[in-house]
């Protein structure tokens, strides 16, 4: 936030309210652009990131209050078409598995190969969303310790030695069993977003602007970024989009959806109302 003040000479208030407008406006485009999707393979996971502070460091009257110490933002993508049909930041609990795979399922326009890592939750959120309609299956890794010193090892994962494929319903195709996609997905988020960079000062400092930041990051991945792999854009893949958005249509999307402006005057000659009325 800082450095985009000092660049545009804008006010932190101004870029602030940028923020906020833009995030609105995209997350309530692709809640209403991103459905019947025809989606083959899904995978899904949860990427960690913190807001204000690390958890250890809530104070004890906000303990367990969300918006406060650890968020988790749980994301979805098509394995085909790389598109990120929704997210939802939340803890990382039942509550939030069954609010996640409930809005992936009603986006969804056929049957689809689902899997997840081994969280619990999704176990029974995948039960009462898909009511078994799906081919759901879960990739359980199996870590033992990190190696190094422990300096090295800090802020690393275990080494993955290996992973357990678990077939949960329906009929998987094996080799689609993955998390690959997400996984390196999530990658993207991390080195991506200040907010989600390790150890640094960058972090959300409240989970609204969080939430604004990643409906921004995904309706730029998803519209306007050209993957790699597949040559267009997510959108475009997935038949959601004929052309190729740019930066300058997000911004008019921005615009398109700011409230239209008052008339001078209009706020008084209501308050006037107001009090004769009373």
């Amino acid at each position: 936030m800082q450095s985009i003040t000092r660049l545009t000479g804008a006010s932190k208030n101004t870029v602030a309210k940028l923020l906020k407008d833009a995030g609105k406006a995209f997350a309530e485009f692709q809640s209403k652009t991103l459905t019947n999707l025809p989606c083959k393979s899904v995978q899904c996971d949860e990427i960690w990131s913190f807001v204000g502070m690390k958890a250890r460091n809530v104070p004890a009257d906000l303990k367990d209050t969300f918006g406060y110490g650890d968020v988790y933002t749980w994301t979805a993508i098509d394995a085909d078409t790389k598109l990120v049909p929704c997210w939802h930041v939340a803890n990382r609990d039942a509550v939030a598995a069954r609010n996640f795979i409930s809005d992936l399922a009603s986006r969804l326009a056929n049957r689809v190969q689902l899997t997840t890592d081994g969280h619990g939750p999704y176990l029974r959120a995948v039960d009462e969303a898909f009511a078994r309609d799906v081919d759901f299956a879960q990739l359980v890794k199996i870590y033992g310790p990190a190696r190094g010193n422990h300096q090295e090892v800090r802020y690393s994962p275990g080494e993955c030695c290996g992973a357990v494929k678990n077939v949960i319903c329906g009929d998987p195709e094996a080799k689609a069993i993955s998390t690959s996609y997400v996984e390196r997905a999530n990658l993207s988020m991390r080195m991506g977003m200040r907010r989600f960079t390790r150890l640094t000062n960058g972090f959300s400092k409240k989970v609204e602007n969080h939430e604004h930041a990643l409906a921004i990051y995904f309706m730029h991945y998803n519209f306007v970024r050209i993957h790699q792999s597949i040559r267009v854009t997510p959108a475009m893949a997935a038949g959601v989009s004929d052309n190729l958005w740019s930066l300058e249509d997000m911004v008019a999307l921005i615009e398109a959806n700011e409230p239209p402006p008052t008339k001078r005057g209009s706020y008084k000659k209501r308050a006037t109302q107001i009090d004769i009325s009373n």
